[in-house]
């Protein structure tokens, strides 16, 4: 258990000080590399690296309970989710007629997903599809409609109590954003320093770029300027106030405009351009300018959500973020160890490494972060993918992400299983709403190639099907909405005692459950004898398959299935 820490703070930066006494931090990946492109090499936090002491925090009943309270998040592609209007591309109109199926704010229907917030990906004009590179950041793409279509959208989906997060992309805009064109005329122009040229700061074009393995300079009218994810992608200069003031000034833009909150794109890269820039100090720098964007998004909306993209496996890496800046930080290594577990069909003791991390979250938050969940997401080969079209995993993996902690993301068609592997743009294909071609929304932007005909069924298709992998998802995240354990608790390891079954504690101050999964294609019998001090689980609550049965404290469960006891 994680209990409530407040943290003295001192000339030390808190998270520097909190690696000191954390050890184990590193969650186990799956066995199959899903690095994002142009992304770094990530070194590995270990126990020989740290060498610090772990103690393991003692539990009672009475311990107040560090709990993160929840929402199930569900992202979404614009272009490809659903288009209102038959131009093929998806639009805001789109995703207002299609929250009833996200969520129709009635407590009574079942036959909604349930989640209650949503990531929208870039919704910015831009050159590019992704939308990664902007050229105003005030303004709607006009593929996906006006201010007027998102505000909205916005209203409609408060009515249905779901929360809307935005995608921002601070770290580099477009090569045709006008700061940009004015900045590239010469040494002379009024935005030549929002921007980062060589020959300006004195600097040589070399070294290699922090995102990738090619050089992050490019070249324009004789200079050479940074882009270290690409060079249709400038990076913004944040040493420059008058950058970080427009940016501030943006993000509270949206809030005033009624958003909820943000994730952030390519958070660790705001001063980590080359590979050389990569130490404390750097990360330092990167944190101080969280933290005052987070200070002044706080004087518009103190309860924004904002989720930051670390793309680390390493919690040492994640944790100075969550030190008076972002609410959460995109658990990557979590999501790879869940896949390896249900791929293997076998416990990687996954509860046991979270308790350690969220030790380390809370001591640096001070009690203040929530953990973001996932399985896939835009930038990584899909999840059906990954399991080579096995359903049974699919499920399984499902049922471990809806039942851990923290805010858990569902990358649009992933309820569905819909398959993709890079390059990106085909793991981005359009959503299968029907396999009959009766549902007029359906985009057409891309061509399908791994979504094509009956290799996925589609949403009209799965909705009249109980047993359904749609079917799975509602029924967990209803599960979610209705436990408090599951839907705000921490989380305790538990030795199942059986290899092939997963078993953890989740606890509130006034709730707690146990869940356990049977990864494997046989029946399993789990002995649940509690541990010394606690009461033993005597009911089961939930399960996905009715055969289930706990007869004392023998818990029998059926291949590929999920359970909560109480």
């Amino acid at each position: 258990m994680v209990l409530k820490k407040r943290v003295k703070r001192s000339s030390v930066p808190v998270w520097l000080a909190a690696l000191t006494v954390t050890a184990g931090l590193l969650l186990a990946g799956c066995s199959e590399n899903t690095s994002p492109p142009q992304e770094e090499a990530k070194p590995s936090v270990t126990e020989e690296t740290l060498q610090p002491e772990v103690t393991t925090p003692v539990v009672s009943e009475k311990t107040e309970v560090d709990e993160q309270p929840s929402d199930v998040y569900y992202e979404i592609f614009v272009r490809s989710f659903y288009d209102s209007d038959g131009d093929g591309i998806g639009d805001l109109q789109g995703v207002i007629e299609k929250l009833d199926y996200l969520n129709d704010g009635n407590s009574d229907t079942t036959d909604d997903l349930g989640v209650t917030g949503i990531w929208l990906m870039p919704i910015h004009p831009s050159p590019s599809y992704h939308g990664y590179d902007v050229t105003d950041y005030r303004d709607i793409h006009p593929d996906y409609g006006t201010l007027e279509d998102f505000k909205l959208l916005l209203a409609e989906a408060d009515k249905r109590g779901i929360k809307v997060i935005m995608d921002l992309v601070v770290n580099h805009t477009s090569t045709e954003h006008p700061w940009f064109q004015e900045s590239a005329q010469g040494a002379d122009a009024d935005t030549r320093d929002w921007y980062v040229w060589a020959e300006d700061q004195g600097k040589e074009p070399t070294g290699a770029s922090a995102a990738g393995s090619g050089t992050p300079w490019h070249e324009k009218n004789g200079a050479h300027y940074m882009g270290t994810f690409w060079g249709g992608m400038p990076d913004l200069n944040f040493d420059n106030p008058k950058v970080r003031e427009e940016m501030k000034d943006i993000g509270k833009f949206w809030l005033e405009l009624g958003v909820d909150g943000f994730r952030i794109d390519a958070a660790k890269h705001i001063f980590e351009d080359l590979v050389t820039d990569k130490g404390e100090a750097t990360t330092a720098k990167n944190t101080a300018w969280w933290q005052e964007f987070r200070a002044s998004l706080n004087e518009v909306n103190p309860d924004a959500y904002i989720v930051g993209e670390i793309w680390d496996n390493s919690a040492a890496v994640i944790a100075p973020y969550l030190d008076k800046a972002f609410d959460s930080g995109f658990n990557f290594g979590l999501g790879e160890s869940i896949l390896g577990a249900v791929k293997n069909e076998k416990d990687n003791n996954l509860a046991f490494t979270l308790e350690r991390t969220y030790g380390l979250f809370s001591q640096v938050s001070g009690g203040a972060f929530s953990d973001a969940t996932f399985l896939t997401n835009h930038d990584i080969n899909r999840t059906m993918s990954q399991l080579q079209g096995n359903e049974h995993h699919a499920r399984m993996a499902a049922g471990i992400l809806l039942t851990m902690p923290g805010n858990p993301f569902i990358y649009y068609g992933e309820e569905i299983g819909m398959k993709g592997t890079k390059p990106d743009e085909q793991i981005r294909e359009p959503m299968i709403w029907s396999n009959t071609g009766s549902d007029k929304g359906q985009t057409t932007w891309e061509p399908l190639k791994h979504n094509q005909g009956d290799s996925v069924q589609g949403v009209e298709q799965q909705l009249r099907d109980a047993d359904s992998l749609l079917s799975r998802y509602r029924t967990l995240i209803g599960w979610r909405n209705d436990m408090p354990a599951i839907h705000s608790g921490t989380i305790e390891s538990f030795a199942s005692g059986n290899a092939q079954v997963m078993a953890y504690v989740r606890r509130t101050d006034d709730n707690k459950a146990l869940v356990v999964h049977n990864l494997s294609g046989k029946e399993q019998t789990v002995e649940l004898a509690p541990k010394s001090g606690d009461d033993a689980f005597q009911s089961l609550a939930r399960t996905t398959d009715d055969s289930a049965a706990l007869n004392g404290s023998s818990l029998t469960l059926p291949p590929y299935t999920t359970v909560i006891l109480e």
